[in-house]
């Protein structure tokens, strides 16, 4: 799988979880995460989640840390423990510098306070998953905490390298792993 923090700003308004994202602005073909940091906001028209349509609850931040992940010949099943994964390398990296994280499904909480949001869907050609992190935690919806306002983590792009290596080891072993063994 292939990595690469994408240094000008992004902003996520939820159009960029479609195929061939990466692809088409970065160049970067087949499995690949990329991560970014730029204002989100995503409007119910461009939700993915569905329980959020239905609550009304569109996603807003000044300032995120996001991850698009575009993986082939994964069904969408499969796709949401990656996403899962991914959200568990994003814990144990917070819980290495001594924050406290609770992860619940695919969010995580620090006292309380949403840290994250992510999604994980199918297109006709792929699965794709989102994860934000909150930057800043002024100005959200919800209470919410952030990555360099609220845990002290100042370094975002480092930060983001290091997931992206950890999720991009993984998955590559995950896939080794499974060429190794005797089918019974």
């Amino acid at each position: 799988m292939k990595t690469l923090f994408i240094k000008e700003p992004v902003k996520y308004e939820g159009h960029q979880l479609c195929p061939h994202w990466i692809y088409k602005n970065y160049k970067i073909q087949g499995d690949a995460i990329v991560a970014f940091i730029g204002e989100c906001e995503v409007k119910l028209t461009e939700m993915v989640d569905i329980e959020d349509v239905i609550n009304n609850e569109p996603i807003y931040s000044k300032s995120m840390l996001s991850f698009i992940s575009e993986q082939f010949n994964v069904e969408l099943v499969e796709g949401v423990f990656r996403q899962r994964l991914l959200m568990c390398i994003i814990k144990e990296a917070l819980e290495r510098r001594g924050i406290l994280v609770v992860r619940e499904g695919d969010d995580l909480f620090i006292n309380g306070k949403k840290l994250s949001v992510s999604i994980a869907t199918k297109s006709i050609t792929s699965t794709l998953i989102h994860t934000g992190l909150n930057i800043t935690s002024d100005g959200t919806p919800i209470p919410t905490v952030g990555l360099e306002s609220d845990l002290g983590i100042h370094d975002i792009n480092c930060f983001a390298e290091e997931i992206m290596l950890k999720y991009s080891q993984e998955i590559n072993d995950i896939v080794m792993a499974s060429t190794k063994v005797r089918g019974v």
